[in-house]
């Protein structure tokens, strides 16, 4: 097993979700496109150019590995059929105007890791994290009571995510050869759908000729690269830490809602993102702490 860096770890998972936090602006580029024909186009170039890079970016032996340990290809399967169902609600919930939610989901999804973290992989808190997890909850509750009803869009996207991250994590495959599989057992799917919907914009031939065309194609490098710094990062970071920078995502995300696509964000709103962003500070400071009595 490699070993922990946590500076690497900081680099990839900041990448990771920066890339995320933008993503908006590439799913409304292509907002005419469907959201389901938009994740089967995901599959298929992911599933390509992940085939590629690996073909480039070597990884000895990880096939044998799999043939023979069959439960870990049934784990990647698990993990694939995970993030592809986040991936058709992130998108959906962008090119219908609920961007919003999406952001709430992302801002509830690292509670959900730490709560994975404490039950399941054992991890523990120090007392300043266990404020800075209460002041970020008060500020979740607060959105979900906002909100008035159950908000399924933020929860489906939370906890899919969550456990994405958490099976990931477990499963003993490297980043880009788990993804480049998890990727392949989703193209018969991909393809099925196509044969079965030949009336959709990407199976007519002059849509080949469009823009939007070269933006699905690109739907490979975008999607494969927040997801290989984000499994590469889950492998050097305690859960619960990397739980904590996904809020950057969330907030890239809240302020080209407001600013960039004029959904309306109130003052009761943004006192719980206040409340989320004071949790935030306090595990940050923590965290500092921490690595100094380290070094």
């Amino acid at each position: 097993m490699q070993a922990a860096n946590p500076r690497r770890g900081y680099i990839l998972g900041l990448s990771a979700y920066i890339i995320w936090g933008l993503f908006p602006l590439y799913f409304k580029a292509i907002a005419n496109v469907p959201a389901v024909e938009i994740i089967i186009h995901r599959v298929l170039w992911s599933a390509l150019f992940g085939a590629l890079l690996l073909m480039v970016w070597k990884h000895p032996g990880w096939w044998r590995e799999l043939r023979d340990n069959p439960k870990r290809l049934a784990i990647l399967a698990l993990s694939g059929t995970l993030i592809a169902a986040n991936w058709l609600t992130y998108v959906w919930s962008v090119n219908n105007g609920r961007m919003l939610e999406a952001s709430l989901g992302y801002y509830i999804n690292p509670l959900v890791n730490v709560l994975l973290g404490m039950l399941i992989l054992g991890e523990r808190l120090r007392r300043m994290q266990w404020l800075a997890v209460g002041l970020a909850a008060v500020g979740v509750a607060q959105q979900v009571w906002q909100v008035g009803s159950l908000p399924w869009v933020s929860l489906v996207l939370a906890l899919t995510f969550g456990f994405y991250g958490l099976i990931r994590k477990q499963a003993p495959v490297k980043a880009l050869p788990g993804l480049v599989v998890e990727t392949w057992m989703l193209v018969p799917i991909a393809v099925a759908w196509l044969l079965f919907n030949p009336t959709a914009s990407s199976a007519q031939a002059e849509f080949w000729t469009t823009s939007e065309a070269w933006w699905l194609v690109a739907a490979g490098p975008v999607t494969l690269v927040p997801l290989v710094c984000f499994n590469a990062a889950a492998r050097h970071l305690p859960y619960t830490t990397l739980g904590f920078l996904q809020y950057l995502a969330p907030t890239l995300v809240l302020l080209q809602a407001v600013l960039l696509f004029d959904e309306h964000l109130s003052s009761s709103t943004l006192v719980a993102f206040i409340f989320i962003w004071a949790g935030l500070a306090v595990y940050s400071v923590d965290a500092m702490i921490s690595l100094r009595r380290r070094r």
